[in-house]
């Protein structure tokens, strides 16, 4: 399993189709997470200022349709090189973010 963030707004955009975002265009592959430690510490890292729901969508890497690269066993940081097919999709869950306070993963309860 992998895990890929992504704002709620931007996943529910286009419900029927495979999920693209913009990395995919401008750097050839979406960003994942090898697992949830890592996808915590980047959320972290990177996502704590921005407004509005995330989630961390897990990912059954061989369900995946794309090609799933690692730059070597134990990469933290796979990207997958293609859209993100929903079917591959194993569970989806909020990124609960805490002022001062290390995020967490939640499951998502979609309203």
């Amino acid at each position: 399993m992998i895990f890929h963030i992504v704002p709620l707004a931007d996943w529910s955009a286009a419900p029927g189709s495979p999920y693209a975002p913009g990395s995919l265009a401008a750097e050839g592959f979406v960003h994942c997470s090898a697992d949830r430690p890592t996808v915590l510490a980047i959320a972290d890292s990177h996502y704590r200022e921005v407004p509005g729901v995330l989630l961390a969508v897990e990912l059954d890497e061989a369900a995946l349709a794309a090609e799933v690269r690692r730059t070597g066993p134990g990469d933290p940081y796979p990207h997958v090189h293609g859209p993100l097919n929903r079917d591959a999709v194993i569970r989806v869950w909020e990124v609960v973010r805490t002022p001062g306070g290390p995020a967490d993963l939640a499951p998502w309860q979609p309203e």
